[in-house]
């Protein structure tokens, strides 16, 4: 597998199937990064065969292709990373920007937000976003979403592990924009950028997601191989891990990542992860290892996160259904924020005892500080998601 497509593939809308019959709209967005191709190859190989096939799913698939002008040069990108820049101030500022004052990728995101706005526009059933993504470190693929009981749930049927809280530590990305609009949305670690089992990966969990939406006629198409490629790349994997570390580095800090580690690589307290101009980064804790940076581009040097035990997913589902996050908003320094309801402000002066993980239990993700507060903000789904 090369890194560079050649011209006549690298279009906004890569395909799209469709024959007519009502369902959910299933929107992929591939290459949103330069160097990760993977996506891109394993999206056209799922709608080659569908087409091939003439199957006649229910509902439609819309696949785009993300950085076009970096996936033509391999390049993360050319002035910016166009999976930042996605929350609402910044899409207000960059519809702002004078056209002479418009880099490479805001040109992108413009395009982009269009193509998404026209899907939503003509879906007629729900919408389930997955952006296909690779990484400079081998390992198993997993899937990163919003906290929501939607995204949990579909997540949950791929069979690939989960990672929890990367909302909270990226700020920006292409899935908080659809988060925002309360639309299903997840994004794919395949594994290695030039790995073959990178685009078997990304494949396999879009025929996951085919038959989870129940997209697919019963017999049509055989899943048994795309079953098989998910169990055996999560082997030894934790199911659901969550995010409690992420190193932000710029290029002034000369960071280098240790050679050897592959994504999940379990690591325990005080292992040296990683060099930069102020010296050795060793882990504060146990845990695992995500992402470690091996490219020349990129903002993250790595994440480091903790398994999630069975017994919270459960508890977490139960405590949601039986909406305790009504009671919780009359406890002793907590209020509803009074410019938007699905944000609760905390007081850690007067609610001091595990307010991070009760609020992690009831959807709410703790979005950043305001003053001497602590926001939590959670993410509403849309009434049609109940059909997925």
């Amino acid at each position: 597998m090369t890194g560079l497509l050649s011209a006549p593939e690298l279009r906004r809308e890569l395909g799209n199937w469709d024959v007519g019959r009502p369902g959910p709209t299933l929107l992929v967005l591939a290459g949103i990064h330069g160097n990760e191709p993977a996506g891109v190859r394993a999206a056209q190989r799922m709608l080659g065969r569908l087409q091939e096939q003439e199957v006649a799913i229910a509902g439609r698939i819309v696949v785009l292709g993300g950085n076009l002008g970096a996936l033509a040069a391999a390049r993360r990108f050319l002035d910016r990373d166009l999976n930042r820049g996605w929350s609402g101030p910044a899409i207000e500022a960059l519809w702002r920007r004078p056209d002479e004052q418009l880099s490479a990728e805001d040109r992108e995101q413009r395009e982009l937000l269009q193509r998404f706005e026209q899907v939503l526009a003509t879906a007629t059933g729900p919408v389930v976003f997955v952006d296909l993504h690779s990484s400079s470190a081998t390992g198993p693929p997993f899937l990163c979403l919003a906290d929501t009981i939607d995204n949990r749930r579909l997540g949950l049927a791929t069979g690939v592990p989960i990672i929890l809280g990367i909302e909270e530590t990226i700020e920006g990305a292409s899935l908080e924009w659809f988060a925002q609009r309360g639309i299903a949305a997840l994004a794919v670690e395949g594994g290695r950028h030039d790995e073959a089992a990178t685009v078997a990966n990304h494949e396999a969990v879009l025929w996951r997601l085919l038959e989870r939406l129940r997209m697919l006629p019963v017999g049509t198409v055989d899943l048994a191989p795309h079953h098989a490629q998910l169990q055996r790349a999560a082997v030894g994997v934790p199911a659901i891990v969550e995010i409690v570390l992420r190193h932000a580095i710029t290029a002034e800090d000369r960071f280098r990542m240790e050679p050897g580690f592959v994504n999940f690589a379990p690591v325990e307290r005080n292992r040296l992860l990683a060099t930069d101009r102020h010296g050795e980064i060793r882990a504060p804790s146990a845990g695992h290892v995500l992402l470690p940076l091996y490219q020349a581009l990129g903002d993250d040097g790595f994440f480091l996160a903790r398994r999630v035990r069975p017994i919270w997913l459960h508890l977490a589902r139960g405590l949601r259904r039986l909406r305790a996050d009504a009671v919780v908003r009359f406890l002793p320094g907590v209020r509803v924020d009074p410019a938007d309801r699905d944000t609760i402000l905390v007081d850690p002066r007067v609610a001091r005892w595990f307010v991070t993980e009760l609020f992690h239990l009831l959807g709410f993700r703790k979005e950043r500080r305001r003053g001497d507060r602590l926001a939590f903000t959670r993410r509403r789904s849309r009434r049609e998601n109940a059909r997925l």
